[in-house]
């Protein structure tokens, strides 16, 4: 029976070859405009990105292979027992294209497992970090340690064939991924559990081990994860953490280096930092209000009061979606199952039915419904987990899977370096006044 590396190879030759015909055919055929106020704002719109792994639909939501998220909640094998996808088969749907068995998600399951030691020196090195410092800034730390185990950088320092350069990223992404949940493990508990290490259990799936890690057993949470690890993997190419591992990648770092950059992007407040910020707003909104439920009055001035301020409300709003973010639906749908009365998680619901009417109201976003960070933190309080600087480290180890699913498949078809042409504001003055022309070499 193939291998999923087999089974990869085999879709990547049939997709490139499909691909050289339709640049063969179509290759100077317009696939949009570009506007001037487009280049100043962030690029907004502009196609210019391949993403095989996902698309985003700005009314229906993130698709992983055209599948919507709920139609994954139902398809995807789930652990013995449990009810919520394990994100090995996603993980699998990313690089093959089509859904798979039991067996298919039980062999990434047991690759994981045995790819999953991590060397002692990463643990050296996170240590020589303060344990002051943001638990992201020691992700990063430790995703640039085990750079030393890349066989990408071996076989290219070594003289590789480009034709084989798929193959080290494959073997590099999957170690890599193996190996995050037990150093995102460990600096949760060297920094907020007194450094009371827990050892990995090899009878779990990749999910569940990682809760087992931190130091949660309740297998309600292990389902949180397998859930949170499904939904939060990937959002097609044009979000930072993945355009900038794929833009690095481009230039051949190799997979450590390209998700260590990916990484940094990600904790930004902008980007992944966000479910860190929804959280801190809810807790200062309550402590404020000295409730722990408040009600929607209450959430309704102090929303005012945020905006009256010039702060937007964490959590609301998205570049691309016009709609309730389904990852966001998902997660409401998981809490109303297993924390129906928790006043935290019914502050959340009650800001949502309050906080759209508002943005609408004063016209200050285009969507003002809520993205996947605006519940996301509630949930792992309910658990225990408060420590919500931590956040953005369980959504990097889970974006690793779609980005990393993702650099496979640009070494695959042999994506080119990214180099996007830049103009300047006197070029574009130039232009406007027809002095100069603006997209020269």
């Amino acid at each position: 029976m193939a291998t999923l590396k087999e089974r990869f190879k085999a879709r990547a030759d049939e997709q490139s070859a499909e691909i050289k015909d339709i640049l063969k055919k179509h290759g100077n055929k317009k696939i949009g405009e570009v506007v001037l106020s487009q280049i100043y704002q962030g690029m907004r719109g502009i196609t210019g990105l391949v993403t095989e792994t996902s698309l985003l639909d700005a009314k229906e939501g993130i698709r992983f292979r055209g599948y919507s998220i709920p139609e994954l909640q139902k398809k995807l094998p789930k652990a013995p027992g449990g009810t919520e996808p394990l994100p090995e088969g996603l993980f699998y749907l990313m690089l093959i294209g089509e859904l798979p068995t039991e067996q298919d998600v039980l062999d990434v399951t047991n690759s994981w497992q045995r790819r999953s030691h991590v060397p002692n020196y990463v643990f050296d090195a996170i240590e020589a970090v303060p344990k002051s410092s943001h638990p992201m800034t020691q992700f990063v730390v430790a995703i640039m340690a085990l750079q030393n185990e890349s066989i990408f950088a071996k076989k290219y320092a070594e003289g590789m064939n480009k034709k084989d350069y798929w193959d080290a990223t494959f073997d590099d992404a999957m170690t890599l991924i193996a190996r995050l949940p037990r150093v995102a493990a460990y600096i949760y508990r060297r920094k907020y559990k007194d450094e009371k290490h827990i050892q990995p259990d090899g009878l779990l799936d990749w999910s569940g081990n990682f809760a087992h890690m931190l130091g949660f057993e309740d297998e309600s949470f292990k389902e949180l994860m397998r859930l949170y690890m499904t939904i939060h993997a990937d959002h097609e190419g044009g979000n930072v953490s993945a355009h900038t591992t794929h833009l690095v990648g481009s230039a051949l770092s190799d997979p450590y280096l390209s998700l260590a950059a990916g990484m940094n992007g990600l904790a930004g407040p902008l980007h992944g930092l966000a479910n860190q910020e929804v959280i801190k707003w809810i807790f200062e909104m309550r402590e404020e209000l000295a409730v722990k439920l408040p009600t929607k009055e209450q959430i309704k001035k102090y929303v005012k009061k945020t905006l009256g301020e010039g702060k937007v409300v964490p959590g609301y709003g998205h570049a691309v979606l016009r709609k309730t973010d389904p990852r966001f639906t998902a997660q409401m749908e998981f809490s109303k199952k297993h924390m129906a009365d928790d006043p935290l998680v019914n502050t959340v619901w009650r800001i949502y039915e309050v906080v759209p009417d508002i943005l609408k109201e004063l016209g200050k976003v285009k969507n003002p419904w809520p993205n996947v960070d605006a519940h996301s933190g509630a949930l792992l309080v309910h658990y225990g987990m408060v420590e919500y600087e931590f956040y953005t480290v369980l959504f990097g180890v889970s974006r690793a899977l779609g980005v990393l699913a993702s650099l496979c498949w640009d070494r695959a078809l042999g994506l080119a370096l990214e180099r996007p042409k830049s103009v300047t504001t006197a070029s574009v003055k130039e232009w406007l006044e027809d002095k100069g022309e603006i997209w020269g070499d």
